[in-house]
């Protein structure tokens, strides 16, 4: 019974971080008063905590983990590369051009990870 909570949980705050990501990045790039909103800005990384944790309570509740479990490990090297290629999209890419084509390119890891996930397996879709 818990496990089935939690994993839901982490599977609403998964798509509630991948929709928000992609309502900023549409925010931010018409220049929209929205996206500069305090609550706008600090409600992700809220869900993105919530998320972080629900994964921790899985990964012990399935007893296997990153660097020891393959698709965990994926799924780990995977949100780093989506993290950054996110701030490049958000904050850091110079040019609209390297914001979008960061931006897709952080959707595409995005749904990468979520084919980990579904397969346990480290090559996900590519498998």
């Amino acid at each position: 019974m818990l496990y089935a909570a939690v994993k839901h949980l982490h599977i609403v705050c998964v798509v509630l971080s991948i929709t928000g990501f992609c309502l900023r990045g549409l925010l931010l790039g018409q220049k929209s008063a929205l996206a500069g909103r305090r609550w706008f800005r600090i409600l992700p990384h809220v869900n993105d905590s919530i998320l972080l944790a629900a994964a921790l309570t899985l990964v012990v509740l399935i007893g296997q983990y990153p660097f020891v479990d393959a698709w965990l490990t994926a799924k780990v090297l995977g949100l780093v590369a989506y993290i950054s290629l996110g701030m490049l999209a958000l904050k850091a890419g110079r040019s609209p051009r390297v914001r979008v084509a960061a931006g897709l390119a952080a959707v595409t890891v995005f749904i990468w990870i979520v084919s980990v996930a579904l397969a346990k397996n480290p090559l996900g879709l590519l498998a």
